[in-house]
């Protein structure tokens, strides 16, 4: 592998792992800020690599690339359902035929079991209120979150909310056949995660390839579609 993209990036860990490597990344977040970070730490690294403000839905990158990772359920956190479509597309048109997308997603069993009722944690200095939801019929979850930071003898409180969608696998693969991907493999999350246990049926982690002739890809597809109909 020689390129790759790092979508979400967030702070840009991954980013900064893969330039390490020899890679060349690119570096893509909606959040002006996370970009900002994400520059500042390949900077101290002296690493090269390209840090691109833009929507997961709607990205651009110079040139296509073998590799896009999307990780810690970024994609969850598109607003509509109806948006899994549009990411499929832009990463996609991203890849290099033959690249490969690897995501990871929050499932509807996720949603019932931690997106409800009220939780609580504290550290010294430091407290998070979490008011959790979730609506199986829209399979969107949300939260709203009190942060309670000790600044000397007083408490500052800040609030932010966080909403989720989910998709079931079989929504999640006729997106990304429909994209142009004619590999696409799973796994249960909980068999690599490390640190806090993660149960199982929670999480996916997804791997799809895009067709190396996405022409002839799409050509199948549509008579496929066509033949069904008759």
């Amino acid at each position: 592998m020689r390129s790759a993209c790092d979508l979400a990036c967030g702070t840009g860990t991954t980013a900064l792992m893969l330039a390490r490597r020899g890679i060349r990344v690119y570096a893509v977040d909606l959040s002006p800020q996370m970009c900002r970070l994400t520059r500042e730490k390949l900077q101290r690294a002296k690493l090269p690599a390209r840090v691109i403000h833009a929507d997961m839905r709607s990205f651009r990158l110079p040139q296509p690339i073998d590799l896009v990772l999307c990780e810690f359920d970024a994609i969850n956190h598109v607003p509509h359902k109806a948006d899994l479509r549009k990411v499929a597309n832009a990463v996609q048109r991203a890849l290099l035929p033959g690249g490969y997308f690897f995501f990871d997603v929050n499932n509807a069993r996720c949603f019932e079991r931690f997106w409800t009722g009220t939780r609580w944690a504290d550290k010294p200095n430091l407290g998070v209120l979490m008011r959790n939801n979730h609506s199986p019929r829209l399979d969107h979850a949300w939260t709203e979150i009190d942060i309670f930071v000790r600044e000397g003898k007083h408490w500052q409180r800040h609030h932010e909310r966080v909403d989720e969608v989910c998709w079931s696998p079989r929504q999640i693969r006729k997106a990304l056949t429909e994209a142009g991907f004619d590999r696409i493999r799973a796994w249960d999350a909980a068999s690599f995660w490390k640190g806090a246990p993660m149960r199982r049926g929670c999480r996916t982690i997804y791997l799809a390839r895009k067709a190396k002739n996405i022409e002839g890809f799409h050509r199948k597809a549509g008579s496929t579609s066509a033949a069904s109909l008759v």
